[in-house]
């Protein structure tokens, strides 16, 4: 193995697929460099690391200058010296630079760029790529290898798309896909199906934040309606080859029980909004629901886990915010029986994978997924792989923050040549 010792680590003010200033950083290792970028979300969980933004009135208080700085001036001196190929003591040098909860000081954007950097550095010492090595390998590479299940958005709402429906996400889900070239062929056709369903109507308004539809629909019900219809227009069988599956962000409209649908114009307790979902899952085929309720309502996630956890995935994400402790918590309560991944919702990679390992250690599933706010970079497609998540999620099959990562799949996918082992189930 050459050398990897850290000799230099730099910070750079770049532009993110919102047109928002982001952070990306360079680590520089005797044998090898690596670069990342940080992404963003637009809807947060509240125990998720915190992105440090210059407030004022530039970029409407976005700038990120003072955590492109904080790289230069604070972390670098902590890092050179040390070995890019230890993930954990780089990780670990962060984490006492900036005790802060969410890493408030350095900013969790500065922190997880360089964190992700570090681990691309590491790699090219090797010689190898980031999948095959970060925080050593996550799959049996001497075998055959099963790529992750991809969710790819077909239609956005929520914060994506100004709330025009209240689900954030409809993606569909290729299950029956033998290669991953062959779900990302199956979801196009999805894609532009949908688009004709909505011209067809008058409904089409233009893409949300992660390169799905914008529809202007009047009911979360017609987006149900117009996505199973698509799945057929293209010629595929509901469930048996594609799914469903929903994000439905319910912290962006719900709060101490109560649930404000607003294209509806009516409110729904706990209770209600399990029935109306669990109604969804039994008329459509939908096979995973990401935050179903709100974070604040552990005791609505366990009931709705208990009602629909046998049939489909039930995910946490601004639920468990990417935290080892909440994961164990989850599966301990039945709250969940599916993790999403957020590197950035954790901060450091050795964080995001301590919450990957505890839910694959009490039989939960992952999913490794990128944010609404992205770059270019294509770190979470190499942490899919290389963690043996079941599942990757990075947004639509239209943009160029998106396709970078599916074409990096597809990269992945023809380097495993007869190794590939199709998808996991």
């Amino acid at each position: 193995m050459n050398d990897a010792t850290i000799t230099a680590v730099t910070g750079h003010r770049r532009w993110d697929s919102r047109g928002r200033p982001t952070v990306e950083a360079v680590v520089t290792t005797t044998s090898g460099t690596g670069r990342a970028l940080a992404p963003a979300g637009a809807s947060t969980g509240s125990g998720e690391a915190l992105d440090l933004r210059d407030g004022g009135d530039r970029f409407d208080g976005l700038d990120v200058t003072t955590a492109v700085s904080n790289i230069s001036e604070r972390i670098a001196p902590a890092l050179i010296g040390l070995d890019a190929a230890d993930q954990t003591t780089v990780d670990a040098a962060l984490e006492s630079l900036d005790p802060s909860v969410g890493f408030s000081e350095l900013g969790g954007n500065a922190v997880v760029a360089v964190s992700l950097a570090n681990a691309h550095a590491a790699a090219a010492s090797r010689g190898e790529p980031l999948w095959r090595t970060v925080l050593g390998p996550g799959v049996e590479i001497a075998g055959t290898v099963a790529l992750p299940v991809p969710e790819i958005q077909i239609f956005g709402g929520g914060a994506h798309a100004h709330r025009r429906i209240d689900i954030q996400d409809l993606m569909v889900v290729p299950r029956g896909a033998t290669t991953f070239a062959q779900a990302l062929d199956w979801t196009a056709e999805i894609y532009r199906a949908a688009g004709r369903w909505m011209d067809d109507r008058g409904l089409r308004m233009g893409v949300a934040d992660e390169g799905g539809w914008w529809p202007a629909l009047d009911t979360n019900q017609q987006a149900l309606d117009a996505l199973t219809a698509a799945i057929e227009a293209a010629g595929l069988e509901p469930v048996t080859q594609v799914g469903i599956a929903l994000d439905i962000a319910a912290s962006q409209f719900g709060r101490n029980g109560r649930y404000r649908l607003g294209r509806e114009e009516r409110e729904l307790d706990t209770a209600a909004m399990i029935d109306l979902l669990v109604s969804w899952v039994d008329r459509y085929p939908i096979v995973s629901v990401e935050d179903p309720v709100a974070e604040d309502d552990p005791a609505g996630m366990a009931a709705f886990t208990a009602a629909t956890g046998e049939r489909i995935q039930v995910v946490g994400d601004d639920f468990l915010v990417t935290d080892a402790d909440r994961v164990a918590r989850a599966a301990e309560d039945r709250s969940a029986n599916t993790v999403l991944i957020k590197p950035n919702q954790a901060g450091t990679l050795t964080r995001a994978r301590a919450a990957l390992d505890a839910a694959h250690a009490r039989g939960l599933q992952t999913i490794v997924s990128a944010r609404s706010g992205e770059t270019e970079d294509v770190s979470v497609a190499h942490l899919a792989v290389g963690w043996g998540s079941n599942g990757v999620k990075v947004g639509s099959i239209t943009r160029g923050e998106r396709t970078a990562k599916w074409n990096e799949m597809l990269r992945i996918e023809e380097s495993l040549g007869d190794r590939a082992r199709g998808l996991r189930r």
